[in-house]
């Protein structure tokens, strides 16, 4: 079951950018999908990638043969691979990572532990992306608060 969120709510219908939800599923299958490759494909085909699940070694396997075709069919170049990591900073319950800890300070946040904890792995995947230094991070703070970490 896919996950859009509200601070996603400006492209979501449309699809235009690509979704958490997705970028988690991409993450997961080790496939890095750019935008203007994501814009080639047609509205049916990213619902399909939205909904389409990757929390298993074999789903994600599957997602990342579906990637492979779409992106190969759409721009005539092959999809760009990259490592899966083991064990993903949003798998880890126990840590909120250091990234995620500067960003909500610097909104006048203290996201504990047991808040981290609490959070679904997409949840926390958003806040890690989300408080990156090179992504646009105005949704950091409506995260939060949709999350009611605020």
């Amino acid at each position: 079951m896919s996950e859009l969120f509200q601070f996603e709510a400006d492209f979501v219908d449309s699809l235009r950018c690509i979704p958490m939800q997705v970028r988690l599923n991409l993450d997961s299958c080790g496939v890095k999908l750019k935008l203007a490759e994501w814009n080639r494909f047609s509205q049916e085909e990213k619902q399909a990638l939205v909904d389409m699940p990757a929390g298993t070694s074999e789903e994600a396997k599957v997602y990342r043969e579906l990637l492979h075709r779409l992106v190969l069919e759409h721009t005539g170049k092959p999809a760009t691979d990259l490592p899966v990591d083991a064990h993903p900073a949003w798998m880890d319950e126990a840590t909120v990572p250091e990234n995620v800890r500067k960003k909500a300070e610097e909104v006048g946040v203290t996201l504990t532990p047991a808040q981290w904890a609490n959070l679904a792995p997409l949840r926390r995947f958003a806040l890690i992306k989300l408080s990156r230094s090179e992504h646009e991070n105005s949704n950091f703070l409506p995260a939060l608060k949709e999350f009611g970490v605020v």
